[in-house]
């Protein structure tokens, strides 16, 4: 089982560090087909990754520890989640480890560092982007944490590999007002905490609108290429994370070399569909105005809260 459970959570990390960039550059091409272009392919997004690592670093005057270390931190703190989640097997060395609030604190943790790193230029852009991604971030955190939390009720545990495989084992736990409504407020907390629309605009450059990308303008090169991968993976590690919650099929419960190569596939199929959806839906969805964000992720967070809730109900609590 050791040997194993090293394998499915090496391969959970290589799948989404080597997928991420694919799964972007999928979207991408969806989406210019969907607007009548042809797009630059699927593997451009590594193709740009690996020129600007040939770049030279360029640090702005005045930056401290905050700004260097902030890239870094962000592929290593969604490393790590890619290694706890449950997204290939629930039997692993580390399953123990995969509590929700262990997942939730190290991907606020990457996004407090990019924050920070804005906060650190001392342009007004990256202060500007810092104070919108906190704001956002106050109001996905709880609804995350909330989501996952009614479907842990039934599981009696928080352990996220519980959940899963409670949810294999019982599938009819999602299907149930609880499971939908934590599923509708995870699907926009994932919105959220990627930076996708209706949130924010991952194409955009324009003052006003933008969020992620205003934190990040100041860096280049290596660092750049390591903030892409960064926000890459954790695109693909909230979809898988969804996926395995919500459409568990296929995720390993035993130690069984077949059963995780059919994991493999399931999660890379789910994982590029979820994504291909959400491309589409970007083709049809505006962004909102940045006033009526908060609107939005209060909604999400009441549809947790209302999950967790009847969640309570009918467990018979």
């Amino acid at each position: 089982m050791s040997g194993w459970g090293v394998a499915a959570v090496a391969a959970q990390v290589v799948v989404v560090v080597g997928g991420a960039p694919l799964l972007t550059g999928l979207m991408r091409q969806v989406r210019a087909r969907m607007e009548g272009r042809a797009g630059a392919g699927a593997a451009q997004p590594w193709r740009d990754v690996r020129k600007l690592l040939r770049k030279e670093p360029i640090t702005p005057v005045g930056t401290g520890p905050a700004f260097r270390t902030a890239p870094a931190l962000l592929v290593a703190t969604t490393g790590v989640v890619a290694a706890l989640l449950p997204l290939l097997s629930t039997n692993t060395p580390v399953s123990a480890g995969s509590d929700l609030i262990v997942v939730v604190a190290l991907l606020a943790l990457g996004t407090v560092a990019l924050a920070l790193a804005g906060l650190d230029t001392g342009t007004a852009f990256g202060g500007m982007g810092a104070s919108r991604e906190m704001t956002v971030a106050a109001l996905v955190e709880p609804t995350i944490l909330l989501s996952v939390f009614a479907l842990s009720i039934p599981a009696g545990s928080t352990n996220l590999a519980t959940i899963v495989s409670g949810a294999v084992h019982h599938p009819a736990r999602l299907a149930s007002p609880a499971g939908l409504l934590a599923t509708a407020a995870l699907a926009v907390a994932v919105l959220a905490e990627t930076g996708r629309i209706p949130v924010d605009n991952p194409s955009t450059h324009l003052e006003l609108t933008m969020v992620h990308e205003a934190m990040v303008l100041e860096y280049a090169g290596p660092d750049l290429a390591l903030v892409e991968l960064g926000s890459q993976m954790r695109l693909t590690v909230l979809l898988g994370l969804l996926a395995s919650l919500f459409a568990p099929w296929g995720v390993a419960t035993d130690a069984s070399w077949v059963a995780l190569v059919v994991a493999l596939v399931l999660f890379a199929v789910k994982v590029a569909v979820l994504g291909a959806v959400l491309a589409v839906a970007e083709v049809f969805w505006a962004k909102l105005r940045l006033f009526r964000v908060p609107e939005l992720l209060a909604g999400s967070f009441l549809l947790a809260l209302l999950a967790v809730t009847s969640s309570y109900f009918l467990s018979g609590e």
